[in-house]
């Protein structure tokens, strides 16, 4: 952990003893939860494990302990976040970030950020191709703040119905590097125009990166009686990142990984959804969406032949010890591109949950019609007067080459509990 992460909780500690009459206003959670998680015994890092046995950390059973504190003072707002981590076989880790750290003000009819802010866009739930700022990660098992972004915001609204929003993240990547950040640490200038008209929200986006270059996108979300919501999100892209494969490996051993985040061309994002809520506090969610970004089916075609023939070489009788480490080490570099965000282009997804106070009960289907796979998550939550229980179960099925049947873990299970102060 870092001074600054250390500064800071020292700062937090201090001014739990702060006088209202300073100004400060705060608030804080402690959190403790626990996980269990099975490795999926197919994949290709499964597959490199039986080759070379302690080549790849097995998925490990964990604790977490964290503290999450906010506070506001005079324009000035921070969040900041501790761990402490401890993993099966004795394994601990200090962790600290700061999510938050920004000033904000108002001259004329505009009011600004400056520093480390979240800044969160679109509407969608299972996925948001117009969240070019934050890009947080979608579907958690347990709902986290995410870390937000170094930039300079300015805003101005027209009443209620009207907003316009204009961004310049990352302005400390404006200048490239080596390696030039991506993604979400891209130095990019980000606008949103915003307009409401009775029961319609329409937004307007544009984007412009130092690497991904331009985007444009429109989203909509219409209110269509008081059960029934449409929501809709597009996006075109000049340019964008997705992982690829060096051609020239073909299907034998390497000496490093075949497979690299490269620049791809113009592509698109799409979402369609719905939601309906009962008077019993039920709720439906349906969405489908497309990402231009993720492999194509024909990269996944070529990353599945490359399994079968590196598996059927690791199965050769009497193949020496360092063939048998070289195998190894090119299927473990085969699960590089299941980390992407998104692996089907195509997806849909299905989310119900019933809130009958004190609980809230919720179960999602993620299914990729390409390959038949399905992700289902289960959510528990117990709200109290101080304390909040939340258990979570996520299984990963289907037919044994979908995608979601090669991820390194099969299952999670977590139960959390969370104590505001």
């Amino acid at each position: 952990m870092s001074r600054l992460h250390t500064g800071l909780a020292l700062l937090a500690l201090a001014a739990s003893g702060a006088r209202a009459a300073d100004g400060l206003e705060q608030r804080g959670e402690w959190r403790a939860s626990a996980s269990a998680l099975q490795a999926a015994g197919a994949g290709p890092l499964a597959e490199a494990a039986r080759l070379r046995p302690g080549l790849v950390a097995p998925a490990a059973d964990q604790a977490l302990a964290e503290l999450e504190w906010q506070a506001r003072w005079h324009g000035l707002s921070a969040e900041l976040w501790l761990g402490g981590r401890g993993r099966a076989g004795g394994h601990r880790q200090t962790e600290g970030r700061v999510n938050e750290l920004y000033h904000a003000g108002e001259a004329a009819d505009w009011a600004w950020s400056l520093g480390k802010k979240r800044v969160g866009w679109d509407v969608g739930y299972g996925f948001r191709p117009n969240d070019v700022v934050a890009q947080e990660p979608r579907r958690t098992l347990l709902a986290v703040a995410a870390e937000g972004r170094p930039l300079l915001m300015a805003e101005r609204f027209w009443g209620a119905d009207q907003a316009l929003s204009l961004v310049w993240a990352n302005p400390q990547h404006a200048g490239g590097g080596q390696p030039d950040p991506r993604g979400a640490g891209e130095s990019a200038l980000a606008a949103r125009f915003y307009h409401r008209s009775g029961p319609l929200d329409a937004h307007a986006f544009g984007r412009w990166g130092r690497h991904s270059r331009a985007s444009a996108g429109l989203a909509a979300a219409w209110v269509a009686s008081d059960a029934l919501a449409l929501h809709a999100s597009w996006r075109a892209l000049q340019r964008h990142d997705g992982w690829q494969a060096d051609t020239a490996a073909g299907s034998a051993p390497v000496a490093a990984s075949p497979w690299s985040l490269r620049s791809g061309g113009g592509t698109r994002q799409y979402l369609l959804g719905l939601s309906w809520t009962g008077l019993a506090h039920q709720s439906v969610l349906l969405e489908a969406w497309h990402d231009g970004t993720a492999p194509s089916d024909a990269t996944w075609s070529a990353w599945r032949a490359r399994n079968l023939a590196l598996v059927q070489a690791g199965r050769q009788a009497g193949l020496n010890p360092g063939g048998r480490m070289a195998l190894a080490g090119n299927l473990a570099w085969q699960a590089d591109p299941l980390a992407g965000p998104g692996l089907r282009r195509d997806q849909w997804f299905a989310r119900l949950a019933w809130q009958p106070a004190p609980w809230q009960l919720s179960l999602d289907a993620l299914y990729t019609p390409a390959d038949r796979g399905l992700l289902l998550t289960a959510g528990l939550q117990w709200q109290g007067d101080r304390w909040r229980v939340n258990a979570a179960w996520r299984q990963a099925t289907g037919p044994a080459d979908a995608l979601l049947m090669q991820l390194p873990v099969r299952r999670t299970a977590v139960l959390a509990l969370a104590r505001p102060f």
